[in-house]
């Protein structure tokens, strides 16, 4: 059975590693230096890379990783600026690693050339999908956006997300301005609150529960704009309008 664990890197960043016995794969690796500590740690090897997409904080370790491991797969999407990808992936592609099979899903928005690595299991959304958050929109808009989100309705609420960040307590002050009433909303905050007291990862979480608590999960909800200032509400006859209205009250909070 294929293990998941964390590698910390920078400040709030994840590197997931695939360990299957002796062979690990790991997901953005941002920087190298905690992938070769862990590598040591476990008594593994690097078996190959998966990019989600080109921002440094997810790549910048590559180079230095394929120097030290010759000819391992770098996965990542086909049309990423970032040029460390051997091999490129386009939507609804399946790959196979660590045992593990993967259906890619492409999720513009954060960037253009974003893609997640998904199955029924667990999955991994880089920047698209945060605990109780989403990503900014540096590339893409918010109706591009809002339909990346929409691609994951169809799979589980028992489904693990392994997400590339650990902004899920500053996601949850913004999510309780968004449904201060929320029961699972209160709950989930007393228990990333203990994880994080005792220095443990708030990830990963599962579709389950950001279905119930991440707000641009359910911007589409009869009265999720109730407390969004007025000056960022206009047309929201469509869902991904009153998506990008949270979004922008998000990136002002």
């Amino acid at each position: 059975m294929v293990q998941v664990d964390p590698i910390k890197a920078f400040s709030d960043n994840y590197i997931w590693a695939l360990k299957k016995e002796n062979k690990v794969w790991v997901v953005d690796p941002g920087q190298a230096e905690p992938v070769f500590d862990y590598l040591k740690q476990t008594d593994t090897t690097l078996a190959g890379i998966l990019i989600t997409h080109h921002h440094w904080d997810h790549t910048n370790g590559v180079v230095a990783l394929l120097q030290a491991f010759d000819n391992i797969p770098v996965y990542g999407p086909e049309n990423s600026p970032f040029e460390g990808i051997s091999h490129k992936l386009n939507d609804n592609d399946e790959i196979t690693v660590a045992d593990t099979k993967f259906k890619i899903i492409s999720t513009p928005g954060h960037t253009l050339d974003h893609i997640c690595y998904m199955n029924d299991t667990f999955c991994f959304t880089g920047d698209t999908l945060f605990s109780a958050g989403c990503g900014r929109l540096f590339e893409g808009d918010a109706e591009m956006m809002w339909h990346s989100l929409e691609k994951f309705a169809e799979y589980s609420d028992d489904t693990l997300i392994y997400c590339t960040h650990e902004y899920t307590q500053a996601n949850l002050k913004f999510a309780l301005a968004v449904e201060p009433n929320n029961t699972d909303l209160l709950t989930y905050v007393g228990k990333v609150q203990k994880l994080r007291d005792d220095n443990q990862p708030s990830l990963p979480t599962h579709f389950g529960l950001e279905r119930a608590i991440n707000p641009f999960l359910r911007a589409s909800e009869e009265n999720s704009l109730i407390h969004v200032p007025k000056n960022l509400i206009q047309d929201v006859s469509e869902n991904w309008q009153k998506f990008a209205a949270l979004r922008a009250w998000k990136d002002e909070f």
